[in-house]
């Protein structure tokens, strides 16, 4: 009897990719008998080979833990899943959720093209996997159909973060294409004249929403430099020249991701996933007029003009309805249907697209903001809070739609700051430096300095109008580490004695200006509370140079 071959906790089964720098298995997690998608860097790249060079060794384990520490964090349902990893005798690996519904590849080889609304959907998907991901201050940089897994009920999660792109290259549909990834590839990342972006992601989502609906990518070439050519140089064919079926809408979307220039892209994914929802939602409501019109239901008519794109839309959908009917129908009653349609269509798009009263606008921005979701907010943001802002100024609403926005953009800066520190960038202002200052010191749980930073923080820019958020966060920061103090009782006693503790020391070898920072910190902090009046009181005599009895 064969023993199966082991490697740390997991318990191989069989192999289910590899590549250049890794090989991906199919493995059991011994103790818990819990499938994973298992990936091992390549025994070549983990152990003392002759034949790799030790600086491409150290190169590709500085890759793979990178990865790692990517994947770490994030945690997105439309994201493949990290459980931890590690090393073994030299073997390094890590274990991922195993996806058992192929991959977006597959399913396109296999049928060719996909619905509109399936596109969408998954469209949508890919826009809350890559919304998460950008937070967090990743770019995929390689998104495509063969790193887009499926569940076996149909849920779309983004794979292949980091090296993992350099698994299997991906086929492109044409006979003699063989260029693989450069299918999908950003002007700014053939070129390198712009940075790379959340938005170079978004361009890939529009080749890969793109390939999805025609059956092809929007560019083919039997090279490399005639894909990278017609990628910095070429306009894609319109998608409904191949699918007809296509509403002009969701082609317009997929056009705007598929910008040359990045600032002519949508802003982020989350505009992209607002985008489509309104694809739907124009569709539903030009469907809804065509069945009431076919089915003999009700007409009405209003003095209003349509939008072009809007009216041939609503032709063309009704065209097809009409098309499909003509056997059943009698010609006069046709053309009774066809005026019909008409006044239905007028009075339809302008009730439809009648504008919302004030109340109407906040009271859909509250219910999005009562949801406490960074993205509904920002729905709530685009859609209702900023319209009523620029239509009723001084309206009723106006200074609680303020609020919100003020909401968002604080939670905003809260997101940004926690980058700066997870990812060590460099701040874009002074307040965010020092935002970034104190919460590495409340990660460090040091917080008494995170207190005095946040507390000097306000003091320097409470009057700086443009820096209002940055107080408010500063301000929300000192009340949550204040409540913490207070829930936590004697644990935050023994804190501040710490800390005393702490700068005894510090004055004792000599560092006598860090020593004084605690006892100030402690002084300007806790004068006036009479829980610490006895640690005030030490602090103010350490500070002015007395001679005290050692804290205890």
């Amino acid at each position: 009897m064969t023993t199966a071959r082991t490697i740390g906790p997991f318990e191989i089964e069989k192999q289910l990719g590899i590549g250049g720098m890794g090989i991906v298995y199919l493995a059991k997690y011994v103790k818990t008998g819990k499938h994973v998608a298992l990936k091992v860097l390549t025994p070549a790249l983990s152990a003392d080979d002759a034949s790799v060079r030790p600086s491409e060794r150290q190169k590709a384990l500085k890759r793979f833990e990178r990865e790692m520490e990517i994947l770490q964090k994030l945690r997105h349902d439309n994201i493949v899943r990290y459980y931890g990893g590690g090393s073994l005798r030299g073997q390094h690996f890590y274990a991922m959720e195993v996806m058992t519904g192929g991959t977006v590849e597959r399913l396109l080889r296999k049928k060719g093209r996909l619905p509109w609304e399936q596109v969408i959907d998954f469209g949508l998907q890919i826009s809350r996997g890559l919304e998460h991901a950008h937070r967090a201050g990743v770019i995929h940089r390689d998104l495509k159909p063969a790193n887009l897994f499926l569940t076996k009920d149909g849920r779309l999660k983004l794979g292949d973060f980091g090296i993992a792109r350099d698994l299997q290259a991906t086929a492109l549909t044409a006979a003699g294409s063989t260029v693989g990834t450069y299918a999908y590839m950003a002007p700014e990342q053939i070129t390198g004249r712009a940075p790379i972006s959340s938005k170079t992601d978004l361009y890939a989502l529009g080749c890969v929403m793109y390939q999805m609906l025609t059956g092809h990518t929007p560019f083919e070439g039997k090279s490399m430099g005639e894909i990278f050519t017609a990628h910095l140089t070429l306009e894609p064919k319109r998608v409904t020249a191949d699918a007809i079926d296509c509403p002009i809408w969701l082609e317009s979307v997929v056009m705007k991701l598929l910008s040359k220039d990045p600032d002519d892209r949508y802003y982020d994914a989350l505009a992209v996933q607002a985008a489509l929802q309104e694809v739907f939602e124009r569709v539903a409501r030009a469907e809804s007029v065509v069945h009431q019109a076919v089915g003999g239901g009700p007409t009405a008519t209003a003095a209003t003009v349509v939008a072009p794109a809007e009216r041939t839309e609503l032709q063309r959908l009704v065209g097809r309805r009409r098309r499909r009917k003509k056997r059943a129908v009698p010609a006069y009653e046709r053309l009774w249907f066809l005026f019909a349609v008409l006044a239905v269509l007028v009075g339809g798009v302008a009730w439809a697209t009648w504008p919302l009263s004030e109340r109407q606008l906040f009271e859909r921005a509250d219910a999005l903001m009562a949801t406490n979701d960074p993205n509904q907010w920002r729905t709530a943001r685009e859609k209702f809070l900023e319209p009523l802002l620029e239509r009723f100024p001084d309206g009723p609403y106006a200074a609680r739609a303020r609020e919100h926005i003020d909401e968002i953009e604080i939670d905003k800066l809260s997101g940004r700051v926690r980058n700066l520190v997870q990812i060590n960038r460099e701040a874009r202002s002074e307040a965010e430096r020092l935002l970034a200052a104190a919460w590495r010191d409340e990660q460090r749980r040091d917080r008494i300095a995170a207190l005095a930073q946040y507390r000097g923080l306000i003091e320097l820019l409470k009057d700086r109008e443009k820096d209002r958020h940055a107080v408010a966060l500063a301000r929300r920061r000192v009340e949550a580490i204040q409540n913490l103090a207070t829930s936590e009782g004697a644990d935050w006693h023994t804190l501040v004695n710490d800390k005393l503790r702490q700068a005894e020391e510090l004055d004792a070898s000599g560092q006598r200006i860090k020593a004084d920072a605690i006892w100030s910190s402690i002084v300007t902090l806790y004068d006036g509370n009479r829980e610490f009046e006895r640690q005030v009181e030490y602090a103010r005599a350490r500070r002015m140079g007395q001679d005290v009895a050692p804290f205890d």
